[in-house]
């Protein structure tokens, strides 16, 4: 760090050379279009579009990114044997046969045949690698493309990038003499980036070649850095990846001042920026079957994201096995989540825990196993609130988990009146949360069975009910999935009052949080995601 402040005490004429170099007004204070409105302290950069939940550089993986209301994908840009840019980060790519194809080697429309989404997970079955005109297509008003230049001709990439209407949506990354011959081309009206490092210079080395942005290796980013190329109007990118993709090392960069941060975790790293922004929160959240956006539902590592993440709870289902076993699942049959078949009560707990949980999500999860309930009570009793949905586990056996595990005052438990009120024979001190699928029930609801809480469906949900339901000493839990998981109707539930909004969205919740602390409202709304709903 010696060498980068004895730079720094000789950039005292660079912010000069920026106002009096010929290139200055093309590099300096480029006007990046901003999809998230208001926006935020910095921008999140996805590495290869959300690659840990889709194949890399895919449609999916960029659509998620969408639909999360992230500002920019950072995707790989190579040239087809007839000169054609296509996304791949590798020269060549295996098809779901096991062959494997060189990219400079096939044309554009061979290439197109390949199927690349069936090695991540058969969900993804018929994939195809993007063409960069296809990627600017999807794109286009909603997120901004970083353009890793593995392999491209640089005129013809300007052209398309001018072409699509796309140059304030993109940043090309590319060699010094690359940028500057691309700068050169179009009159600085594409943005360029490089790599920077401390014995680069000063901003003026940004600056004389061109250049909107620099990438900066995490470790190497200091305020003073940051201040001096802010000065030149230089986009600060900070590179976060593998060993510096940590909390610990996000603060940093984050205090630093960093403009754009490139990161393999962009949920974690805005949900801990937020909690440390904003530690009192208006409403808490609840993960629907964990985290699983992230990880396939009702398993350990949607479990451990969830708690990464800060949230409140995480709702699981119990069912039991023929042999009276009991494992997370939400469904009654296993065809679904696993690679077995057929109801769960009908087989035993040995050949349960054999099955895969996560194969079907994606290859990175393929050796994931169904969780039994006390696998998943002792590794996360303490860490988090749990939304105990009783799917199949008679109500002593849940009471005397619950009591062994010492959860009884950190769990709340869905399931019918009937169920709760024996339950709470069992256990008076056990949370119950109730149904309410129609206002008129709640005052019935309150008095016979004094619930916990209630998990009302969100179409009852008005600031009426929410205060009868409080009056009458009642929580309001309620389901935002579907056609609900909307900032606006977050808000709007926020105002009046509720209690634990519950998720398949997190980012959009934790959005609208901070909105709400800030005391501003959206501008722009992500991309509705795919309907889910809660039987």
């Amino acid at each position: 760090m010696v060498t980068v402040h004895l730079i720094f005490r000789r950039w005292v004429i660079p912010i000069a050379l920026c106002l009096v170099s010929p290139l200055s007004g093309r590099c300096a204070n480029f006007a990046f279009f901003e999809p998230v409105q208001p926006p935020r302290p910095f921008q999140i950069i996805v590495h290869r579009g959300e690659s840990h939940q889709a194949p890399e550089n895919s449609r999916p993986a960029l659509q998620r990114c969408i639909e999360d209301g992230l500002e920019w994908a950072e995707v790989d840009v190579r040239l087809t044997q007839d000169g054609q840019h296509i996304l791949s980060h590798n020269a060549s790519v295996t098809d779901a046969s096991g062959k494997e194809w060189k990219l400079n080697e096939h044309t554009l429309a061979e290439l197109r045949q390949l199927d690349v989404g069936s090695g991540f997970a058969a969900r993804f079955a018929g994939e195809h690698l993007l063409s960069l005109e296809e990627a600017f297509s999807l794109c286009k008003d909603r997120l901004n493309l970083y353009l890793d230049c593995k392999d491209v001709h640089p005129g013809h990439l300007a052209d398309e990038i001018l072409e699509s209407g796309m140059r304030r949506q993109v940043v090309v990354y590319v060699t010094l003499d690359q940028a500057r011959h691309i700068s050169d081309g179009t009159d600085g009206k594409v943005a360029t980036m490089t790599k920077w490092r401390p014995d680069c210079g000063g901003p003026e080395w940004a600056v004389t070649n061109g250049l909107a942005a620099v990438e900066i290796d995490a470790p190497e980013l200091t305020p003073a850095i940051r201040e001096a190329f802010g000065r030149a109007g230089i986009k600060v990118q900070v590179k976060v990846l593998d060993r510096w993709d940590r909390p610990e090392m996000w603060d940093q960069v984050v205090s630093a001042g960093a403009d754009w941060l490139q990161t393999d975790l962009p949920e974690e790293l805005l949900a801990h920026a937020l909690w440390r922004r904003w530690p009192t929160r208006p409403v808490q959240i609840s993960l629907h079957r964990g985290a699983n956006r992230y990880a396939p539902e009702n398993t350990l590592p949607a479990f451990a994201k969830a708690v990464r993440l800060g949230v409140d709870y995480v709702e699981f289902d119990v069912r039991a096995t023929q042999d009276g076993a009991f494992f997370l699942l939400h469904d009654s049959r296993l065809n679904r989540t696993t690679d077995g078949t057929g109801p769960i009560d009908q087989i035993t707990a040995d050949a349960v825990r054999q099955l895969s949980a996560g194969v079907k999500f994606g290859r990175p999860f393929a050796e994931i196993k169904v969780p039994s309930m006390d696998e998943f009570l002792g590794t996360f009793a303490g860490q988090i609130g749990f939304y105990f949905d009783a799917k199949a586990i008679p109500p002593a056996a849940l009471a005397e988990a619950l009591q062994r595990y010492q959860l009884v005052d950190r769990t709340v438990v869905y399931q019918s009146p009937n169920f709760l009120a024996q339950l709470k024979v069992i256990n008076p001190r056990i949370r119950g949360l109730a149904p309410l699928r129609k206002p008129g029930d709640l005052a019935e609801l309150a008095s016979n069975l004094k619930p916990y809480g209630v998990d009302a469906e969100w179409d009852i949900l008005s600031q009426d009910l929410i205060a009868r339901c409080h009056d009458a000493g009642v929580k309001v839990f309620s389901d935002a999935l579907g056609d609900h998981e909307r900032i606006e109707d977050y808000l709007q539930a926020m105002t009046w009052g509720i209690d634990v909004i519950q998720t398949d969205h997190p980012l959009r919740v934790m959005r609208a949080v901070e909105l709400r602390m800030a005391g501003t409202r959206p501008t722009t709304t992500p991309a509705p995601p795919a309907a889910s709903v809660k039987p």
